[in-house]
């Protein structure tokens, strides 16, 4: 299996990242992403180490290959993904978002429905399965960039001013077919092999051009990459900085100078209806959205233990008013950890022979997302009070002797000498004070779009002719003329 030192390998390969208006000469040791680089090496190295828990023999080689890149078959299935999926979370606190786990579940889900992409032609079907076999074979890190940019969001992508705002299709040749335009937000694209290239929201017609699904290497010539302001880059230590030194996945606004994709490589092509079937009428959205709410389980019971701990050092967790506000994070915890775990147990299986995550449950959950969130980050700012501004500027003034004095007096508490005090302060302030922590809270509330598209989801997918049957079986059991007493 791929290991960590292999993956850092691979990030050598000319790929144009562009920070500060410079090119990024050396993506594995530059500032901006030597932390998350080497975290994602980590996962690399703990799935290789651990093939029991973290992989299943590949239908092609008979090799352990990691269970990302599973098509699901039973309930057991879903169970030993679930669990690997979760050793991940547990590995990045759940603060990866876009680990490579996330895009391997569209493209194996993808790969299990190859006749929905073969209506353009057999080969793209063939793609589709040979580019899942490369990624499963190799444990490729594919990110994807699926939004187009926000130029002018009152209209389609054909009615922009100008025509390629969005990636599209530029010509198509013999050989493959030349990408003009820009997508967004291309998370972890900076440290990843492949991009994954579509479009998730609503086309129209007239907007074949960019009705496109594809991959493409990360050092495509012409692609360029523009992140974010890098919260890793200029931070005084991993002590002061915990969490933006080791998990700044980035995101970049990704851009097409007129990149050749060559036709092995595409899945769609300029077809509206396609572009938004491979989302629903295959379970990629479902697979991968299972794969997030994971993660987002493994983030909220770090935050819940984040809040206790504070709160013992505090030496105020038995007060009741305490004990609620932990009570009420412990329960919106629990709720989408819930949810999860009844998606799993009321599985579906579809046409092909897939089983996967039951949507009603799913959808339920990330229609929570974008509020649970922020409620649990508010009582968890509420719960550190002003303990997260009495820590020193940096770690050096542990260094000084009678500044060392100082902080030892006066930044301790019972159990908790001042260094360790200051250290756990500092990491309830990655997440609820720094850039870092604001970005998060961001990416989840936005995390499926506008909060009214995961609620557009549950709507969707919820049986509401169980809840109607209840409503219309207590109508019929009285009238105008019913007596109290019963039923009947």
């Amino acid at each position: 299996m791929r290991t960590g030192s292999s993956y850092l390998a691979a990030l050598a390969d000319g790929r144009e990242i562009m920070i500060d208006g410079e090119l990024v000469k050396d993506v594995a040791s530059h500032p901006a992403f030597a932390g998350v680089c080497r975290t994602v090496a980590g996962l690399y190295d703990y799935i290789a180490a651990n093939p029991d828990e973290m992989a299943f023999s590949s239908p092609l080689s008979g090799r352990p290959v990691s269970l990302a890149h599973i098509i699901p078959r039973s309930i057991d299935d879903l169970r030993r993904r679930r669990i690997a999926l979760t050793r991940v979370a547990e590995h990045t606190f759940g603060l990866l978002g876009r680990s490579p786990e996330h895009v391997a579940a569209f493209i194996a889900a993808f790969a299990s429905a190859p006749e929905l992409f073969a209506r353009q032609g057999a080969r793209f079907g063939e793609n589709v399965r040979r580019f899942h076999e490369k990624v499963r074979e190799e444990h490729l890190y594919v990110s994807y960039a699926i939004i187009p940019p926000q130029v002018d969001r009152s209209k389609t992508a054909h009615e922009q001013a100008a025509s390629h705002i969005p990636a599209g299709v530029l010509k198509e040749t013999a050989d493959g077919i030349v990408i003009r335009g820009a997508q967004m937000l291309g998370t972890a694209a900076a440290i990843s092999d492949y991009l994954f290239l579509s479009c998730i929201q609503p086309l129209r017609p007239g907007d074949e051009d960019y009705a496109i699904s594809l991959v493409v290497p990360i050092n495509a010539k012409g692609l360029r990459l523009y992140p974010r302001r890098p919260y890793a880059q200029g931070q005084p230590s991993v002590f002061d900085y915990p969490l933006s030194t080791r998990f700044d996945e980035s995101d970049s606004l990704v851009v097409f100078h007129d990149v050749f994709v060559p036709w092995e490589n595409v899945f769609i092509c300029r077809d509206v209806a396609l572009t938004r079937a491979q989302w629903f009428e295959t379970p990629a959205h479902i697979l991968g959205n299972t794969q997030a709410q994971i993660r987002l389980v493994t983030k909220l019971k770090f935050l819940a233990g984040l809040a206790r701990k504070i709160c013992a050092t505090n030496g105020v967790d038995k007060i009741p008013s305490v004990a609620w506000d932990l009570g009420e994070i412990a329960s919106h915890a629990s709720v989408i950890e819930g949810m999860v775990l009844a998606a799993e147990s009321a599985a579906v299986t579809n046409a092909n022979g897939v089983v996967h995550p039951n949507p009603r449950f799913l959808y339920g959950a990330m229609a929570l997302q974008a509020q649970l969130y922020p409620r649990v980050i508010h009582l968890l700012r509420e719960l550190t009070g002003g303990g997260v501004l009495q820590v020193p500027s940096s770690a050096r003034e542990f260094e000084v002797a009678d500044a060392a004095e100082d902080l030892a007096r006066y930044v301790q508490s019972p159990g908790a000498p001042a260094e360790e005090r200051v250290k756990l302060f500092k990491l309830a302030w990655e997440m609820i004070g720094s850039e870092f922590g604001g970005r998060h809270q961001q990416y989840e509330m936005f995390y499926a779009g506008a909060p009214f598209v995961a609620k557009n989801y549950a709507f969707l997918n919820y049986d509401f002719r169980e809840a109607l049957d209840l409503v219309d079986s207590c109508l019929r059991g009285y009238g105008r003329d019913s007596t109290s007493g019963g039923t009947g």
